[in-house]
């Protein structure tokens, strides 16, 4: 009975300040950080740069409510970063008018779907690990896009992808409300619909999930599906955020957004996870980095502390699991 007060037949829960930051650490760590931050430089927790934050979380958001999706049904997508470059270079593909935004969104979508495809198809029905498949697709998309480019893309951004990538409406982004959007979408489905309900099941336990008649294979794909498309909305705002594009636009976002995942309880092993939890470990990942900025430690120095961040995180929630 340690941990816990029996009460009228049921488990009274524990208020330990173990079973409380395990329950509510990452709610608890974000606004700590703010007020770290603002206690470090009040220009930090000005309107300002909270809103250059927001420019900053969105992209990455973006990416990370896909990978949560793809990890609670016990995958992971390393492809997502090489997907956002591809993305970006469709941007520059076409003139740099507006009138070609519906035609690279819909080419960027259509590879997103291909990419996604392929991801989900080489882990459920040729059984490869989700590691070797994504990084698979990650290769063959930085290959095709190297031809397709001749290893210097060229062209402007148009002035519409810039706005949704760095414009602010009354101090807000664009690019937050577009995440907004979407984040709201994907916690109904996720949380409010039958095909959300399949998903955890398929990630806590597939036989059980056949079991009861539930199609695992085409839960999976969906999924990964689903992270390619994001990671391709993602690689749009992120070249109007940029200004131009290269073919490593965002190199490193697999990994960060990995981390966001699991900051944000998102399980390693599958069966647990949420939206808001993968929005939460962003933030938490891009406030700090702003503060290690904001202290003057060098750039490089975020690396260590994503890998100590992670390494905390995964301890945390995996010896929670076993309990």
């Amino acid at each position: 009975m340690s941990g816990s007060i029996e009460i009228a037949g049921s488990v009274a829960p524990s208020w330990s300040v173990r079973s409380v930051m395990a329950r509510y650490g990452v709610a608890l760590t974000l606004p700590l950080l703010l007020l770290l931050g603002g206690a470090m430089s009040p220009a930090f927790i000005s309107p300002g740069n909270l809103s250059n934050l927001l420019l900053q979380v969105a992209p990455l958001a973006i990416v990370a409510m896909g990978q949560s999706l793809v990890m609670i049904v016990r995958g992971l997508d390393l492809s997502v970063a090489s997907m956002m470059a591809t993305a970006a270079v469709i941007a520059t593909g076409f003139s740099g008018a507006d009138q070609n935004v519906p035609a690279i969104i819909a080419t960027a979508m259509a590879v997103g779907v291909a990419v996604g495809l392929l991801n989900g198809f080489l882990v459920t029905k040729r059984q490869v690990s989700p590691f070797l498949a994504t990084l698979a697709t990650m290769i063959l998309l930085q290959g095709f896009r190297f031809v397709y480019t001749q290893g210097a893309p060229s062209g402007n951004v148009p002035p519409f992808l810039r706005l949704l990538g760095s414009g602010k409406f009354h101090g807000m982004p664009y690019n937050a409300l577009v995440l907004l959007v979407l984040a709201v979408v994907l916690a109904v489905v996720l949380h409010r619909s039958a095909f959300g309900r399949r998903i955890f099941i398929v990630g806590g336990n597939p036989v059980t999930g056949r079991l009861l008649g539930i199609n695992s294979d085409a839960v999976t794909i969906v999924c990964y599906l689903v992270s390619s498309c994001l990671a391709a909305i993602a690689g749009l705002i992120l070249s109007g955020y940029v200004g131009l594009v290269d073919n490593w636009v965002g190199q490193g976002y697999e990994l960060d957004s990995i981390v966001a995942c699991v900051v944000g309880r998102v399980s390693l092993r599958g069966g647990q996870g949420s939206i808001l939890g993968a929005l939460t470990g962003t933030a938490i990942i891009v406030v700090i980095a702003n503060e290690v900025i904001l202290l003057g430690v060098p750039v490089q120095a975020q690396l260590i502390i994503k890998g100590v961040v992670i390494i905390l995180a995964a301890a945390i929630y995996i010896r929670k699991d076993r309990h």
